[in-house]
Parts: C-alpha cells; sequence; structure tokens
C-alpha cells in the first residue's frame, strides 16, 4: 500500500480509498511517518464523504485505508494551500 501512494504522489495521481468507512478521493501530497509514528498521508480530499464536513486536508493512518487504488485521473497543479515539509511527521517517505 506504501508503495501505490509513494507513486502516486510520484505520477500525481488521484487515489481513491475507503477510510473510517468512508469513501474518499484525494490528491496525495505526502506521505511519512507522523510523530505518533504510525504511517500517514497527508491528502487534499476532493470528492467522498466527509467526517467533519468542510475540511479538505486531511492527515489519514495508512492502517485504517482499504480499497486503495489509483484513479486513472491525474492532477498537474498542487492542491490549495500545500506546503512542502509537512510539520505533523517526523519522516517523509515522498512529497510534491
Amino acid at each position: 500500500m506504501l508503495q501505490t501512494i509513494i507513486n502516486a504522489i510520484r505520477n500525481r495521481d488521484v487515489l481513491l480509498f475507503t477510510y473510517s468507512s468512508l469513501p474518499r478521493t484525494v490528491q496525495p501530497a505526502a506521505v511519512g511517518v507522523s510523530r505518533a509514528g504510525k504511517d500517514v498521508l497527508r491528502c487534499y480530499q476532493t470528492a467522498g464523504s466527509h467526517i467533519t464536513p468542510g475540511h479538505e486536508w486531511d492527515l489519514c493512518e495508512i492502517s485504517k485505508m482499504s480499497n486503495l487504488r489509483a484513479s486513472g485521473q491525474h492532477f498537474s497543479v498542487d492542491p490549495h494551500g500545500y506546503k512542502r515539509g509537512d510539520k505533523e511527521m517526523t519522516t517523509i517517505y515522498a512529497e510534491l
């Protein structure tokens, strides 16, 4: 799963997955290790359900994701508000 996310970031592929039993469509921005020591994905959600309506940026634990796959769509512009060097990650494996 981690390699799929890394590849998606490098190729700017839109990802689809289920998280907290809700479908998500996201632009992956960074993947790495959280301060809690868990592999996480920083992503910008473009479609699907939200746990808290109105927030597009999310930090998802990879172990809680299911049905992860590339959508076949790509994005060329960084998601609105994206900044390199995610401060919630102690190690970054890949980022835009």
